[in-house]
Formats: structure tokens, sequence, C-alpha cells
């Protein structure tokens, strides 16, 4: 199964910062079925996206200045092994057993030999890394995703996905920490983490007519992705469309 590292670049491209996005909403006929509140979601990417301007993107491209990549990636590793745990519980709940405990093996060696996780001891061992969540599990049991969303500080997100965020905290050891002063320190620094991964992605969007759209539309589609663990099914209704498209242009000329 695929790294986390490209859900990251994607979905959480929008959970810090926010995009910079038209003021203007689409008219209720034109806007796409999976986006009803288009008009709030706007509004508060808009918020996300001032707040992304001030504080987080300047403070991810100082952290990439002065810091190693070599001390980077050991923060990444870190953070992202503290997300194991939250994995292997999900790959159980869908059925994965022989995943599931993969990630807790790669959960145990890389919290001691990869001294907490600093370094990726388990992928050398051959331990695949995953990416799981609760609302992936409620996908897999059949669940709807639900309208599209953005969430104040935290970006894209679907009804079904905001819904059990919080059980992703929860499952994460960082929340069970009882120093809340370095609880929160690491929090911060998290934040950061996941901020400076996004800006050579965020590139990406430098072209896009509408970045508010282009960020939703890769969201869901990645999220789509990662739901099926890299093998979606084919949209029929897609090539439909295409085809008859096509159709047409063939009968104009």
């Amino acid at each position: 199964m695929k790294s986390p590292r490209f859900a990251i670049c994607v979905a959480l491209s929008c959970t810090l910062l926010g995009a910079c996005a038209s003021s203007n909403s689409s008219a209720p006929e034109a806007r796409s079925p999976a986006d009803p509140w288009e008009p709030m979601n706007r509004n508060i990417e808009a918020f996300n996206n001032t707040l992304d301007k001030a504080m987080l993107k300047p403070v991810a491209r100082g952290y990439k200045a002065v810091v190693p990549t070599l001390a980077r990636r050991g923060v990444s590793n870190f953070y992202d092994n503290l997300t194991t745990p939250l994995t292997a519980i999900n790959n159980f709940l869908q059925g994965k057993g022989g995943a599931g405990v993969s990630d807790v093996g790669r959960f145990l060696v890389n919290s001691s030999i990869g001294l907490l996780g600093i370094l990726d001891v388990a992928t050398e061992f051959g331990l695949e890394q995953h990416d799981e969540d609760f609302g992936q599990t409620l996908a897999v049991w059949g669940t709807g995703s639900g309208p599209y969303v953005v969430i104040p500080f935290f970006g894209p997100s679907t009804l079904r996905d905001a819904l059990v965020m919080p059980l992703d905290i929860i499952a994460n050891p960082l929340y069970h920490y009882r120093n809340s002063s370095v609880r929160d320190k690491l929090y911060i620094l998290r934040g950061i983490d996941l901020r400076t991964r996004l800006l050579n992605a965020e590139r990406l969007l430098e072209d896009s007519a509408d970045r508010y759209i282009t960020l939703r539309e890769s969201y869901l589609q990645n999220r789509r992705y990662i739901i099926y663990d890299g093998n979606p099914p084919v949209d029929e209704d897609f090539y439909d469309e295409f085809l008859d498209d096509e159709s047409a242009e063939d009968d104009a000329e």
C-alpha cells in the first residue's frame, strides 16, 4: 500500500492552510452536488487562508530555511510513527488483519530501535507504511461521505470524516501525554512540520483559475483514492459523459 505522504500533499494542504479562493460562489444550479454549502465553505476557506498567510506559511518557510533536511525528516518520521496505532486500529476494523499486525510491528520497531520513530527502521525491515483513519473505516463499512465541508482552522473534509475526527485525535498517543506544556509544544511542531511539507506541493495550484474548486476536487479525488487503497473503481458516469461529449463533437464535424 502507498505511503500516506501522498495524501498529506493533497489533503493536508487544505488541513492547515486553506486556499486562496474566489469570493464569488457558483450559482446554485452550477454547484457540485458534493458541495451544497459552497458559499459558507468559501468564506471559511478564505479565513483559513488569511490565517495561513499571516502565521503558518512564514513560520514554515523559516523552519525549512533554518532546520537541516535530515533533522526535518526525523521530525516527520516521529510524527508519522505516532499515527501508526491509529492506522493499526482502523486496519483491524476494516478486516485487514495482516496490515494491522504489520502496523503494530512497525510501531514497536520504530518506537524502540528507531529512537521513538525518528529513524524509520521498520521500512528497512519490510514493514510497509499504511494510511488509515476512522473516516476511511466508516467508508469501508458503507457510510456515505456526505457533503463536502471546510472546517475552520482544519480545512477541507466531508461531513462523515468531520464527525469522527475526534476519534482520530484520541487515537494518537500524543493526546494522552499528561505533560500539557510539552504536549502543546509537540502539537505546534507537528503543525509546522505538516505545513512545511506542503510548501512545494502548493505550487501545483498557482495556475488554477479557481483554487477553491481545484483543492476541493483534488481533496475528494484523493480521499476516494486512499479509501480504495489506491485502486478506486472506474467512474462509469464520468466515462459515459466523456463519450457523449466526444460523440457530440464528432456529429458537429
